[in-house]
């Protein structure tokens, strides 16, 4: 039979037919010469691709296709036809159409029937796009997915059909192909398409190029597999994996609420909303059992796919009242979740009792709901409301069930958050109850301090810090810092605090104190600790800085226990880091502390500080030294004032560790507050010493100390005298309590003893505690001194 030539022009009319031609459709040329090709077609479809190609030249290097044609005598052909382009002399385009009769060679028949079949019938959506990507072909598994008819698509762009899918980069994946020949595999985008308007849906789509024999570019052929089901199940794995690690950076209720609502924004919901009871937001634990009383709710956290959440119905930290009859009363009240798949938003709708809400709510046209109940160890936290508006697809059953495992991670995290800051507040006022509520200050030392707990990822920590006067009108300055936070670290801070005066009162040289503290700290030999009393021991590795400064003397005497050292800034401005030796850290034990003293001028500045304020915000301690010097440098400042400056400039925020600050500036006394006379070893020179003692008080003005003063310088110096030898030195200092001194070179520390009635002596040293406020013993390199503060009201 051989092959049916034909020629068309640009518009589908049949221009030339040959005898081949004749012979196998059975029309002669006059009844097909300047008429549409297409009428020769029985199937619509095919005629339409015809059509589409001859009329737009989608196919510019050809095309070939399995056609059906009826022939002269009404019997169907099956014709395997093949469209070259032609070029016209006068510039004018055609096209060259070359047919066989598919039904006189059984080989070709089986083979496309098969294929056909196979195409047609295969669950795998399938097209081919012609070089300039216009729909050529298409099975019926594609028409059901996409939802659009054949006829609608041929001859088209991808994006004309499915405008609601990501058409430039499918687009820009077929052009790839067609350039390079590398097939793309497995390429995933999502997107709503006819067949499913109101559903997102993802697919799989895989491009290969077609060629013909000649390795001519006939087009590019896709596959696409609707894959939402493995999309959803990735997604939802991994919104659980992000709200398991991300629900607890941070052990901040609030912080953790707002990172709940950020997860579910804009992955599950177009806005989300955390509401917390205020017993949860405080730290105290939620009241067990039903909420009788939902309107203890606040705001903390929120996030819409809009800037500023202008959907909310609250703000962040307000109130937020639901009336009981609402989803969020019944969910909180009973703790099950509540999901409505379709919003009734009409004015009488249920989305809250307030009309001004209610209208700003239905603004936003909502169309899906869900509202979980926050639970954590069987109590009720708060509620999590997931709220689509702009997203067409409202929520389904498995939206929920995601929603309800993402709560619940979070609502542990919560919870954690809750127990926290509860602790870190317990402790928190723990260590500012035991923290000096008032220093106490002298003519001889103006003392500012300031105290920086940690944030809330470190913690209250043992930073401490006192000022503790002693005898001859001295002062201790003591900086401490304990390992570890919380409350263990606070109640440990409060007992080395207490065990520092204690050991102050003995009036210890700052090295032999250190030491002894040092023998505090460390467990009793052979003993091995329970775990119990190991957390008791918190102090081990804390370290110490204490400095005793003398305003007669203007020296300064000062050890450290691995503690940063203190500043020293001149009148002038100055600033100084004293060679103090280090000492090892409390606790370690074998090792000694030395002692450095230092003599001061008139309105010189001690700062002592803590670790925490020269490393603050990761800074280097030599950077944090450097920058402390440069803030000193001011000294002229009130210390108030000055101290707030050094925090402001150390810190950026709440610091990782604690900060303790203690500033001092000191005074010295002259010779118009200090008195001393050097006596004899001789009885008869108590009378003179009552004398001297006399005098002096009375050129201070203190007449009706005189008497008190006579008796207590009389059994002091009568005692020196009895009990020492060698030269006596009495010394008065005035202060608000006048102090009297009697030294001697003897080591010996007096008793006070109570004498009986038949006793003729015994009775000295309880008249001076009796007459005085308070009285000790020091010990001196070359002896002792034992001193008495005057007390007016004893005279």
């Amino acid at each position: 039979m051989g092959v049916a030539i034909a020629a068309v022009d640009a518009k589908g009319r049949v221009v030339s037919w040959t005898r081949t031609a004749e012979a196998v459709l059975g029309y002669p040329t006059a009844e097909v010469l300047n008429r549409p090709v297409a009428r020769l077609l029985m199937d619509e479809r095919d005629a339409a691709r015809v059509v589409a190609t001859v009329r737009g030249r989608e196919t510019p290097e050809g095309w070939f296709g399995l056609v059906d044609v009826r022939h002269r005598d009404g019997h169907p052909l099956r014709l395997g036809l093949w469209i070259w382009p032609l070029d016209d002399p006068r510039g004018e385009h055609g096209w060259l159409l070359a047919a066989i009769d598919i039904g006189r060679t059984p080989w070709w028949e089986v083979n496309r029937s098969m294929l056909e079949r196979f195409l047609d019938s295969s669950p795998v959506g399938m097209a081919v796009m012609s070089p300039d990507l216009r729909y050529v072909w298409l099975n019926d598994a594609l028409e059901r997915t996409g939802g659009v008819p054949r006829e609608q698509r041929f001859g088209k762009r991808f994006g004309e059909v499915l405008p609601r899918l990501d058409a430039e980069k499918i687009e820009g994946q077929m052009r790839e192909v067609l350039e390079t020949g590398q097939p793309v595999i497995d390429f995933e985008y999502r997107g709503y398409t006819p067949a499913d308007p109101h559903r997102e849906h993802a697919y799989s789509t895989s491009f290969f190029r077609l060629d013909d024999t000649y390795g001519r570019v006939l087009g590019v052929c896709y596959m696409v597999v609707d894959v939402t089901d493995r999309w959803r199940a990735r997604e939802r794995l991994a919104l659980l994996n992000e709200a398991g690690a991300r629900t607890g950076s941070t052990l901040d209720v609030g912080r953790t609420a707002q990172e709940l609502a950020e997860i579910g924004v804009p992955r599950l919901a177009d806005f989300a909303a955390v509401d917390l009871l205020d017993t949860v937001l405080r730290g105290d634990a939620p009241r067990a059992g039903p909420l009788l009383d939902i309107r203890q709710l606040r705001r903390a956290g929120q996030k819409s796919v809009l800037e500023g959440c202008p959907e909310s119905i609250a703000a962040t930290g307000e109130t937020v009242n639901f009336a009981p009859s609402s989803p969020w009363g019944r969910c909180l009240a009973d703790g099950t979740s509540y999901l409505e798949p379709v919003l009734d938003t009409g004015p009488d709708g249920w989305i809250t009792e307030d009309e001004t809400r209610s209208a700003s709510l239905r603004r936003f046209g909502l169309r899906s709901l869900m509202v979980i109940a926050i639970r954590a160890r069987g109590n009720v936290l708060g509620v999590a409301t997931f709220i689509r508006w702009q997203r067409p697809d409202p929520f389904e059953q498995d939206d929920l069930l995601l929603a309800e495992e993402v709560v619940a991670r979070a609502a542990v995290n919560i919870d954690n958050a809750r127990q926290f800051t509860r602790e870190h507040s317990t402790a928190l006022a723990l260590q500012r109850d035991l923290l000096p509520q008032k220093l106490i200050t002298r003519t001889t030392l103006e003392v500012a301090s300031r105290y920086m707990p940690a944030g809330a990822t470190g913690g209250v920590g043992g930073d401490w810090f006192d000022v503790i006067p002693l005898s001859g009108a001295r002062a201790a300055l003591v900086v401490g810092d304990l390992v570890g936070h919380g409350i263990n670290a606070a109640a440990s801070m409060g007992r080395f605090r207490t065990a520092v005066r204690t050991l102050a009162d003995m009036d210890l040289p700052p090295d032999e104190l250190l030491a002894h503290l040092d023998d505090l700290v460390l467990p009793p030999a052979g003993e091995e600790l329970t775990e119990e009393d190991a957390q008791a021991s918190a102090g081990v590795g804390a370290t110490c800085l204490y400095v005793v400064y003398d305003p007669v003397t203007r020296k300064c005497a000062m050890a450290r226990a691995g503690h940063p050292p203190p500043a020293i800034v001149s009148p002038e401005g100055t600033v100084s880091f004293p060679p103090l030796p280090a000492g090892p850290p409390l606790g370690l034990g074998g090792m000694p502390f030395e002692s450095v003293e230092f003599e001061l001028a008139e309105g010189s500045l001690l700062a002592l500080y803590t670790d925490g304020l020269l490393e603050a915000n990761g800074r280097d301690p030599e950077a944090g030294l450097a920058q402390l010097r440069s803030v000193l440098s001011h000294p002229d400042q009130p210390l108030e004032e000055l101290s707030g400056v050094v925090l402001d400039t150390m810190l950026s925020g709440p610091p990782d560790d604690d900060v303790a600050l203690l500033l001092a500036r000191t005074h010295a006394l002259g010779a118009d507050h200090v008195a001393s006379w050097g006596l004899p070893s001789d009885p008869a020179v108590v009378a003179e010493a009552r004398v001297l003692a006399t005098r002096c008080l009375e050129g201070w003005g203190l007449e009706d100390l005189v008497f008190t003063a006579e008796v207590i310088v009389s059994e002091l110096v009568t005692n020196a005298i009895r009990y020492a030898s060698g030269p006596i030195q009495l010394r008065l200092i005035r202060q608000a309590s006048p102090i009297c001194e009697v030294s001697d070179s003897s080591s010996t520390s007096p008793r006070l003893r109570h004498a009986r009635t038949t006793d003729e002596g015994g009775r000295g040293l309880f008249l001076v505690a009796q007459l005085s406020r308070r009285w000790g013993t020091r010990y001196t390199p070359d002896g002792k001194i034992i001193w008495a503060e005057l007390s007016r009201n004893a005279a």
